[in-house]
C-alpha cells in the first residue's frame, strides 16, 4: 500500500479541521472525546480541536522538555504546529535543542510553516514535508513525540527506537482503551521488551516510555 493511500482519509479530516481554525481562530473548548474507563471525566480537559493533543497534554509536553532539556526532540504529525510550538517554547527556555517535526500532507505542511514563521520560534524548529518512516535524523534523540497517523506509530516507534537515548523519552499520543491502535502498539513494544511504558489516563490517552535496558 502507498504512503498516498495509507494516509488519505486522514488528509480529509486533518484538512477539514484547519479550515475550522482558519475561520474561527485556535478557541479553547471542552474535551469531547468519549469517556473511558481510565477516563469517565474527558470534559475537565480542555482542546483546540480534536486532532491538536489536549491543552493539558501540551502544557505537559512543554514542561517535559523544560524538566529533561533535551538537545534532539523529534515530532512525528505536525498538522497545525501547536504542539510544535509548546515544544519549542520549552526549547526557547532552556536556551538550547531543536525539535524536528514532519507532515506528510504537503498543504498542511504549508499551513503549519506558516504558523511556524510567524510565531516568533522558528529558529528551534526545523520542520519537514515528509514521513516518519522515511525522514533520517542525524544523532541521538532525546524527546520522541509519536503523534502521526495511528497505524503507523507502532513502526516509527521500532524505526527510530535505535536512535533514542537511553535516558531519553518516548510519548505516543492516542492510547486510551477506545483508540486501541496505538495503544495495542505500545503494549506490543513492551511485550517485545523494547520500551517500559505507563498508560495516562488522559481523553485521549498518552504513554510515557523508555528504551528497556538492563539497569546500571
Amino acid at each position: 500500500m502507498s504512503l498516498r493511500r495509507l494516509f488519505g482519509k486522514k488528509e480529509k479530516q486533518e484538512r477539514r479541521i484547519l479550515r475550522q481554525i482558519e475561520r474561527s481562530g485556535d478557541q479553547l473548548q471542552p474535551e469531547y472525546h468519549r469517556p473511558t474507563p481510565e477516563c469517565p471525566h474527558p470534559e475537565r480537559w480542555q482542546m483546540y480541536d480534536s486532532m491538536t493533543a489536549e491543552v493539558e497534554v501540551l502544557e505537559f509536553l512543554r514542561t517535559l522538555v523544560t524538566t529533561i532539556k533535551p538537545e534532539l526532540v523529534v515530532e512525528t504529525g505536525t498538522f497545525s504546529a501547536i504542539s510544535t510550538l509548546w515544544i519549542a517554547e520549552g526549547l526557547k527556555a532552556n536556551g538550547r535543542g531543536r525539535v524536528i517535526s514532519c507532515e506528510f500532507d504537503e498543504p498542511i505542511y504549508r499551513n503549519a510553516k506558516a504558523r511556524i514563521e510567524g510565531s516568533g520560534l522558528a529558529e528551534w524548529i526545523e520542520l519537514r514535508n515528509e514521513s516518519s518512516l522515511e525522514m533520517k535524523i542525524e544523532g541521538t534523540i532525546d524527546l520522541f513525540f509519536s503523534d502521526s497517523d495511528m497505524p503507523i506509530r507502532e513502526q516509527e516507534i521500532r524505526r527510530f527506537l535505535p536512535q533514542i537515548n537511553p535516558c531519553g523519552i518516548i510519548l505516543m499520543h492516542d492510547a486510551s482503551s477506545h483508540l486501541k491502535t496505538v495503544r495495542d502498539a505500545a503494549l506490543n513494544l513492551e511485550k517485545d521488551g523494547l520500551i517500559s511504558a505507563v498508560l495516562l489516563p488522559t481523553p485521549r490517552g498518552l504513554v510515557v516510555a523508555q528504551r528497556k535496558l538492563p539497569r546500571s
